[in-house]
């Protein structure tokens, strides 16, 4: 395919699926997609963009869940130290793989940098682009992710949502696309691998923790480690949760954040806080048998907060604001910020409510009724070449 086309039509597509991925939670989201779609036969490729690059981050989740190893994978994305770079880094080798690929269906997943650039690709390609887990907004026009997933959405052809308030959104904000609620892969993943985890996982033992006593700590997102104040809050947060509730806290660090910390000459204080445990992410498996095993979560990710609900562990989110909305609603997600006092007057609240919560993010077959969408789509148009109807 020469590389002076700007767009391709319907007649020269191969009945394929791509599926764009580059982030610890997206690969977790296509895990059960990428395992269906194989589980039926129906062609398809992964495209790695590399935005996540350390090992902890990225090889060993494809490792954890069983997954083929990217049939590509971009380089010299990591590298890039603006989304602006990044993004366009992405999109520019997302699109040569596209050109040469051709694929029907192009599938994008949440909201980072990676899933924009592969929306943008396909859909300048002239692609079918799905946008699995749209309509999920948390109004914060601060959070590159809120630009992100409101641009996927608005340029999608079929937005795959959690549940009906996310189908409702995406009415209210009158998309062009076709809109279905799938429920989120997410909880396929979760539910899927938890017993696994805890069957093959020594993180407890390795990292010396006793289940349901202690609390489980992440944090990477950019408006939280990338600002010092925000982020020697959280540090600070999480020390007077180990405090007051005299649970040690495992604080399980991202490459960023734990460089943030270095930079910003909060290493030290985090390291010498009484009863907050600064160390390495680790591997899903050893996250998600963590994860089941303790009493509190404090994060300021998307994905664990959905994980979190998912496994009944009441989670504290180290935000003002969420586009997890359903957790709060249903009690088990708090919102604290990065105040100190807010997030150990949280932690005090959810470890005193109670977790029977029902889980609003779908049946746990969402990869099934995503796949189901997609192979219609890819029989229609396989009918339609053969003289049928679809």
């Amino acid at each position: 395919m020469a590389q002076d086309v700007k767009t391709l039509t319907q007649d020269n597509l191969t009945n394929e699926v791509g599926l764009v991925l580059g982030t610890r939670p997206g690969t977790i989201m296509f895990a059960p997609i990428i395992h269906e779609l194989r589980r039926r036969g129906l062609p398809h490729f992964i495209l790695h963009t590399g935005q996540h690059y350390s090992p902890n981050m990225d090889a060993a989740f494809f490792t954890d869940l069983a997954l083929p190893q990217p049939d590509h994978r971009l380089t010299g994305v990591a590298e890039k130290r603006t989304h602006g770079g990044q993004t366009a880094a992405m999109l520019e080798g997302i699109e040569t793989i596209l050109l040469e690929r051709r694929p029907r269906v192009v599938l994008v997943g949440g909201d980072a940098n990676t899933n924009l650039a592969g929306a943008l690709a396909a859909r300048k390609l002239q692609l079918l682009v799905g946008h699995v887990e749209a309509g999920e907004r948390s109004y914060d026009w601060r959070m590159p992710e809120e630009h992100n997933r409101v641009m996927i959405d608005h340029i999608s052809d079929v937005l795959f949502t959690t549940a009906a308030h996310g189908a409702s959104r995406l009415q209210h904000e009158a998309v062009m696309g076709e809109i279905r609620v799938s429920g989120n892969p997410i909880v396929d993943a979760s539910v899927q691998h938890l017993e696994l985890a805890k069957a093959r996982s020594n993180a407890l033992r390795r990292l010396d923790v006793v289940p349901q006593q202690y609390v489980l700590m992440t944090s990477h997102r950019e408006e939280n480690v990338d600002d010092p104040a925000s982020l020697e809050g959280a540090v600070r947060g999480a020390a007077a949760v180990a405090a007051e509730q005299h649970l040690p806290v495992l604080f399980l660090a991202h490459p960023r954040t734990l460089k943030r910390l270095a930079d910003f000459g909060l290493e030290t204080l985090a390291r010498d806080m009484p009863g907050l445990r600064l160390e390495e992410a680790v591997g899903y498996l050893d996250f998600l048998n963590l994860l089941g095993h303790a009493r509190l979560c404090l994060t300021d990710s998307g994905g664990v907060q959905q994980e979190a609900c998912i496994q009944q562990v009441p989670c504290v989110t180290l935000r003002d604001n969420t586009e997890w909305t359903a957790t709060v609603d249903i009690g088990a997600n708090r919102l604290a910020g990065s105040d100190p006092r807010r997030i150990a007057r949280a932690a005090a609240e959810a470890l005193a409510a109670p977790r029977n919560w029902d889980v609003p993010f779908g049946d746990g077959r969402a990869a099934h009724h995503i796949v189901d969408h997609v192979e219609r789509h890819l029989d229609g148009h396989a009918c339609s070449a053969e003289g049928g109807t679809a």
